[in-house]
C-alpha cells in the first residue's frame, strides 16, 4: 500500500483509519457524522483533482507540437481519461444503487421537518445492503466486491501502458490506486470483499468508495503529468527568457578601492508568457514590462542605509499553483561633499550630550571609524541612527581643543573643538528677574528657578540655596536662608507676608548645572511689592 505524498490525501486514509477502529468498539451517531465529514472531504478533494486534470490536457498538445516525435504523447491523453472515467462512474453507480435501494423497502434520504430530502440516508447503519451488494446476497450469489478489486487492478495495469518502459519503475510509486491482497489471507478471510464490505454499515462504506474514486483522479493526475513533462511542458514554471544580471558586493566604491560584482545568466518570463507572475516592493505592485522586468525607484529622502523588500509571485498555468518568493535588499544613501561650520561655534558643553553627525562622501558608513582624543575627557558614541553623541567632562584651555578623529579607506581626518562649561543660567521668580510685583502674585509664587536663556541643549540646572532679606516699611530686616529653590520654613513665612511697599531681596542665589564640580553665583534679585 503505497503512502500518499499530499498531506490532505494522507490525513483523509488516517481518518478513515482511526473511525473504521472506532466503529469496531462503538457504533455511535457521533461516528457516523465522522464518516460523513470523512466523505465530504474526499469529494472535495477529488473535485480539485479534476479541476487540475482539466487544466493538463490542452497544455500537453500544446507542447507536443514542437516536435513530431512528441504526438505519440499527446495521443494518449484520451485512453487515460476515458479508462479514469469509466471506472470513476462504475464506483459512483454501485453507491448511488446501495444508497437508493428501494428494493429492500428502506432505502433513499430522510425528509426534515417541512418534507424536503436531507442528505441523511435511511439506511445508514443498515450493513445489509453492504454484504449483500458487495459480498454475497442472500442467494448465496457473489456480490460485486471482488470484480470492484479486479477493475481496480487491471486500471492500474492499464495506466502504466501509457508509460515508456525506462519511465515504469519511477513511475509506479506515483500510482495511487492500490489493492492489498495480502492482509485478508494473514487474517484468515474469505476474500478481499470480505475483510472490507461483509457487515460494514453503509455509511462506512460510502467514504471507502470515495477514496477508491479519489485514488484513481490521483493516478490520471500523476499520468498526465508524466506527459506534461515528456512534451517539455512541465507543471513547473517555464521561464522563457534570459539575460545576464549583475550583482555587485557594493553599490558604489571610491578610488583605490576594487570593484567586486557577480554576474550570472537569469531565466525569467516573459510578459508575454502564459506563466502569471507578478512583481513588487514593500507590498507596492510594480508594472511590468515587455521582456518581464519591473523597475522599481524611489527618492532618497535622507543618508543612510536603505533596504527594501522585493517579491515575486510565479503562477503555474497547468496547475494554479502560485510560488512566491522574497529577499531583502539594501542601498546606501550618501550626500555630496560639501560642509559648512562656522568655527567660532565648534563647542562642546559640560554635562550634556553633544550630538555629531559624522559622514565620508563615497564611503559606506560601516567602514567609518570614529574616534576622540585630546583635552576635556571627552567620549564619543555611535548612535543607532547613525549619528554620533559626544560627553565632556572638563573645560579646555586657551589654545587647547578635543579631536574629533575620522578615518575610513583611503581617508584621515580630525576637527578641533572646545569644551566649556554650560553658560549661567538666569534666576526668575514668575517669569521675572526683579522689579514690581503685586503682592497677591508674589505670594502666590512657590520657588525660585533658573532658567538657560538660549541655550538649546537638553539641560537643567537646580537652584541649591538664597538668602532672603524682607524690608517692611519701617521696620527691621527680615532675614531668612533657605536651602533649594522651593521656599521653605522662614522663607516662606517671609514671602506670606508681602505687603504693597515691601521690598524682597534675593541674594547669594547658588545653582548647580550638569558637570559642575561646585555650586556658581547667579548674583542676586530684588522685587518692589505694590
Amino acid at each position: 500500500m503505497s503512502i500518499p505524498k499530499e498531506p490532505r490525501q494522507l490525513m483523509i486514509n488516517i481518518m478513515y483509519l482511526v473511525l473504521t477502529a472506532l466503529l469496531a468498539l462503538n457504533v455511535s451517531a457521533e461516528v457516523f457524522n465522522a464518516f460523513k465529514l470523512v466523505d465530504k472531504g474526499l469529494v472535495k478533494s477529488n473535485k480539485s483533482l479534476d479541476d487540475s486534470n482539466n487544466s493538463l490536457p490542452e497544455a500537453i498538445k500544446t507542447g507536443a507540437k514542437k516536435r513530431a516525435s512528441l504526438a505519440t504523447y499527446a495521443d494518449r491523453i484520451d485512453p487515460i481519461r476515458e479508462k479514469s472515467a469509466e471506472i470513476s462512474d462504475y464506483l459512483n453507480k454501485i453507491v448511488t444503487d446501495m444508497k437508493t435501494d428501494f428494493g429492500s423497502g428502506k432505502g433513499g434520504f430522510k425528509l426534515d421537518e417541512n418534507g424536503n430530502e436531507t442528505d441523511d440516508l435511511k439506511m445508514a447503519k443498515d450493513y445489509d445492503v453492504t454484504t449483500r451488494t458487495l459480498v454475497i446476497d442472500h442467494d448465496g450469489n457473489p456480490g460485486v466486491g471482488e470484480e470492484i478489486k479486479s477493475k481496480l487492478m487491471a486500471y492500474r495495469e492499464e495506466m502504466l501502458q501509457y508509460v515508456d518502459e525506462e519511465d515504469k519503475p519511477n513511475f509506479m510509486k506515483e500510482i495511487a490506486v492500490q489493492v492489498d491482497d495480502e492482509t485478508w489471507q494473514k487474517k484468515g478471510k474469505a476474500s478481499w470483499s470480505h475483510m472490507n464490505f461483509d457487515h460494514m454499515p453503509l455509511q462506512a462504506v460510502i467514504p471507502l468508495f470515495s477514496k477508491y474514486i479519489n485514488d484513481v483522479k490521483a493516478t490520471e493526475s500523476a499520468a498526465l503529468k508524466y506527459l506534461a513533462g515528456k512534451v517539455g511542458t512541465t507543471t513547473d514554471v517555464v521561464l522563457d527568457k534570459y539575460t545576464v544580471v549583475s550583482a555587485p558586493e557594493k553599490s558604489y566604491i571610491i578610488k583605490g578601492e576594487k570593484f567586486k560584482s557577480d554576474v550570472f545568466l537569469s531565466a525569467f518570463a516573459g510578459a508575454d508568457s502564459k506563466t502569471g507572475i507578478s512583481i513588487s516592493v514593500n507590498g507596492r505592485k510594480l508594472p511590468i514590462n515587455k521582456d518581464g522586468i519591473a523597475n522599481f525607484e524611489e527618492t532618497a529622502t535622507s543618508v543612510g542605509i536603505k533596504k527594501f523588500t522585493g517579491q515575486a509571485s510565479i503562477t503555474n498555468p497547468a496547475t494554479g499553483e502560485t510560488q512566491t518568493f522574497k529577499k531583502e535588499f539594501s542601498y546606501e544613501v550618501g550626500e555630496r561633499s560639501v560642509a559648512i561650520s562656522p568655527t567660532k561655534m565648534n563647542v562642546f558643553y559640560i554635562g550634556v550630550d553633544n550630538p555629531v553627525e559624522v559622514s565620508a562622501a563615497g564611503v559606506s558608513s560601516k567602514d567609518v571609524k570614529v574616534g576622540m582624543s585630546g583635552p576635556g575627557g571627552g567620549t564619543i558614541k555611535k548612535n543607532s541612527d547613525g549619528t554620533f553623541t559626544v560627553r565632556v567632562t572638563t573645560p579646555t584651555r586657551k589654545g587647547e581643543e578635543a579631536k574629533i578623529n575620522v578615518t575610513a579607506p583611503g581617508m584621515n581626518a580630525s576637527k578641533g573643538f572646545r569644551s566649556k562649561r554650560i553658560p549661567d543660567p538666569v534666576p526668575k521668580l514668575s517669569r521675572n528677574r526683579g522689579g514690581a510685583m503685586p503682592s497677591g502674585e508674589f505670594k502666590a509664587q512657590l520657588a525660585i528657578y533658573p532658567e538657560l536663556e538660549g541655550f538649546d541643549f537638553d539641560a537643567k540646572c537646580n537652584i541649591v540655596g538664597f538668602r532672603l532679606v524682607r524690608v517692611a516699611k519701617r521696620q527691621d530686616a527680615e532675614p531668612a536662608e533657605n536651602r533649594g529653590g522651593k521656599f521653605v520654613g522662614a522663607a516662606a513665612a517671609l514671602i506670606k507676608k508681602a505687603k504693597p511697599s515691601d521690598r524682597y531681596f534675593f541674594e547669594n542665589i547658588k545653582c548647580k548645572c550638569p558637570g559642575d564640580s561646585a555650586p556658581r553665583d547667579l548674583g542676586q534679585m530684588v522685587f518692589n511689592i505694590r
